[in-house]
């Protein structure tokens, strides 16, 4: 069976970062990942999917990326369920990130951060929408350089 996921998003917010009773480091977080297509109001949506990283990925996410940053993804999707304290079955679908790709340099991130937060300092009803205006790439409509030593093959 083949269960695979690659994503490229936005973070949501910061990373959260946990330790384990036996010491691993867990993080979890959010990406906003835009759709391919328009809603009819001419507006790109975006899916926002929960993910969980661990051990020493889990700790270099949480230092190198924070709320806004573009990052690939490549993990495996898993469910599980569990009772919450008034008795309810909780049930969970999250993808468990293998490996993750920072997809913009710092200054390109910070930038992008500080963009949003000026986005975000107004009362409207956009607040909580996905800066469509930003390729999901993070090239910016640019042609992006690539030479024979950064192929795999």
């Amino acid at each position: 069976m083949i269960n695979r996921s690659v994503l490229v998003g936005r973070l949501t917010r910061d990373p959260e970062l946990r330790y384990t009773n036996g010491g691993a480091a867990v993080a979890t977080f959010t990406i906003a990942v835009n759709r391919q297509f328009t809603n009819q109001n001419g507006e790109r949506e975006a899916d926002f999917i929960s993910c969980v990283i661990w051990r020493k990925a889990a700790e270099n996410l949480t230092n190198f990326t924070h709320k806004g940053s573009l990052i690939g993804i490549d993990g495996h999707i898993q469910t599980r369920n569990y009772e919450n304290q008034q008795g309810t079955r909780i049930y969970v679908t999250e993808v468990v990130v293998d490996n993750f790709s920072l997809l913009e340099s710092r200054a390109e991130s910070e930038h992008h951060q500080s963009a949003n937060s000026n986005d975000h300092s107004s009362n409207n009803s956009n607040n909580r929408k996905y800066d469509n205006n930003q390729n999901q790439y993070g090239n910016n409509g640019g042609q992006i350089d690539i030479t024979n030593n950064d192929l795999p093959f």
